[in-house]
């Protein structure tokens, strides 16, 4: 999948909206909860899983999803390797990472 289809799929979340961080664009669900970062310079992306979402992601291919090789990692924020990854695939990935932040805003 391209940068711009994975854009137009983490806007399409009710109540997304896109915004500046640091060297990435940011996608944040209402409550201003970053649930997936782009860096298009890379071609990845970072999404906020639980634990075992990114265990399960993982699985697909260790190669081109991976868990963000920091201390960010290990709290669940996975890479994507954006190109390499079916748009189908993205979409329940953006929808689980989008799922979890929104309900981390209504326990709020």
């Amino acid at each position: 999948m391209s940068i711009q289809e994975f854009a137009t799929l983490a806007l399409s979340f009710p109540g997304t909206e896109e915004n500046p961080h640091f060297d990435r664009r940011a996608f944040k669900v209402v409550g201003k909860r970053i649930f997936a970062t782009l860096h298009e310079a890379s071609q990845t992306a970072n999404l906020k899983l639980t634990p075992v979402d990114q265990s399960v992601f993982c699985l697909y291919d260790k190669s081109s999803i991976y868990p963000t090789p920091n201390k960010w990692g290990v709290q669940g924020w996975t890479t994507f390797e954006v190109k390499k990854i079916p748009k189908e695939f993205m979409l329940d990935a953006l929808s689980t990472a989008y799922n979890g932040a929104a309900l981390k805003n209504k326990k709020k």
